[in-house]
């Protein structure tokens, strides 16, 4: 009876917590959709008990809206559960032929299988010095320094499209919306170095870029903004063209001012690097380099005998900490294709989407809950209700990987959540436990076509999910 009546308590305790919590977030969340800055908008939030499952609060749970880099979250998840938290990518340097004198009679072939890393900044063994250290190494330990065939760069196992169906014009000419190969070289990512002027409204100059890009001609419609004004250039220009423009304006006050475009060519891009490298290395070797998907016979690509090389990415745990920490949409794009290769030996990003709404599918999740076209959330035709986004989370918290999963997401507000914003949509879902990670809540709260300032949204929104502190 003493057990009986300690539970009972203890129960009626947890009870009116969660009635108390529910009637609190009822009235921020209603003060918060009567703001006028909602009065054309759309609010939906849903918070369950992280213990017990229960709902705590929801409101238009079930109503799909566009998530933003909220969506990061199902491709994440499907990636650790599909593809392990310690799955690497793989980059082989092999050749053909034999050597003899220091000399390959065959071919060279550097093989890549999409690694996002690849001569990523962000590990010390990714950088590009890094890499073709390992690159040089191995021509020097197999004694070659002359090559009498070709160097092929086989990014074959992606196909031609390097962006999703979906993304906007606006988007795909800047680092945000860089394209996905078999072969990516420093996420496939570039500064545009600039001059401002003196005053708003004079010419903005080009100093360079960097990394140097070869065939690249931008016309550059940039002028100079008030001080304190902040970045508004982008850059237009699509995959695999020598031409573009950028417009918009950037600050007064600086001598310099970067912005970061996408590489329109990443495999053409490591190429150009690569030539260099040889080059400085004194290695002899014929031009042009050989780039799968500029051939235009494929039945006739040689195929290597002997691997020298095998350069490995970090673990999937570790790329998804920067996918989730820093919301880098190649990596997303990069995961989906990698789960379609996978699952269906098929590379595009509409397969890659349509494993990871089947893996949601087999785990309660309704297709049409998720209605995606991308791996990372760029897309505005993307649709992802708010109860989703919980559903996910909670299935995570169940994973053995959850811990390097719940240190990927970033502290915002003091709490662990993903952020997302894309065009009129602000998104925020996420864990808020007590002290010692105990009970808590597991939240999604999505705005869309909100009006002003986005900064005082991010504000509303914070007041109302403080609740659950």
């Amino acid at each position: 009876m003493k057990k009986l009546s300690c539970c009972s308590i203890l129960f009626i305790t947890v009870l009116c917590f969660s009635q108390r919590m529910g009637t609190r977030l009822t009235a921020a969340v209603e003060k918060f959709a009567a703001d006028p800055q909602l009065k054309h908008g759309l609010v939906s939030m849903y918070v369950i008990d992280s213990r017990t499952g229960k709902v705590i609060f929801e409101k238009n749970s079930q109503l799909g809206l566009s998530p933003g880099s909220t969506q990061k979250l199902l491709t994440s998840v499907a990636a650790l559960d599909i593809l392990g938290n310690d799955f690497r990518y793989r980059t082989e340097v092999a050749y053909d032929g034999t050597i003899e004198n220091e000399v390959l009679k065959g071919n060279l072939f550097i093989i890549g299988s999409g690694d996002p890393t690849f001569g990523s900044w962000r590990w010390n063994e990714t950088k590009e010095e890094y890499v073709f250290a390992e690159i040089m190494s191995s021509l020097e330990k197999n004694h070659i320094k002359s090559i009498t065939g070709d160097v092929y760069i086989d990014d074959s196992k992606f196909s031609l499209q390097p962006i999703p169906d979906g993304w906007i014009w606006q988007d795909i000419g800047n680092y945000y919306g860089a394209g996905t190969w078999a072969i990516n070289w420093h996420e496939n990512q570039y500064d545009l170095i600039l001059r401002p002027g003196i005053n708003a409204g004079e010419e903005v100059n080009i100093i360079r870029t960097n990394p140097d890009l070869r065939n690249f001609h931008l016309v550059n419609q940039i002028r100079t903004g008030s001080k304190g004004s902040g970045d508004n250039a982008y850059i237009y220009f699509p995959p695999y063209s020598q031409f573009g423009f950028s417009t918009g304006t950037i600050p007064s006050g600086d001598p310099t001012f970067s912005i970061s475009g996408s590489i329109p060519d990443g495999p053409a891009h490591f190429s150009y690097e690569l030539e260099k490298k040889f080059k400085e290395k004194d290695i002899q070797f014929h031009l042009p380099f050989k780039i799968y998907h500029q051939s235009t016979n494929h039945s006739n690509w040689p195929h290597p005998t002997n691997i020298i090389l095998t350069h490995y990415s970090p673990a999937l745990d570790t790329i998804n900490y920067w996918f989730l920490k820093k919301s880098i949409n190649l990596y997303g794009e990069i995961l989906i294709r990698t789960l379609a290769y996978q699952k269906i030996s098929v590379d595009a990003s509409e397969e890659g989407v349509e494993v990871v709404k089947d893996f949601w599918k087999q785990r309660g999740i309704e297709p049409t809950a998720i209605n995606i076209v991308d791996g990372s959330g760029l897309s505005p035709q993307n649709r992802i209700t708010t109860n989703a986004l919980v559903n996910v989370l909670k299935y995570a918290r169940k994973r053995p990987w959850y811990e390097s999963f719940y240190n990927a997401l970033p502290e915002i507000n003091g709490m662990k959540m993903k952020s997302g914003s894309i065009g009129g949509c602000l998104s925020y879902a996420g864990y808020q436990f007590t002290k010692g990670g105990g009970n808590g809540f597991i939240f999604a709260i999505i705005v869309n076509n909100y009006n002003g300032p986005s900064s005082s949204v991010v504000k509303k929104m914070w007041q109302v999910v403080d609740q659950l502190k």
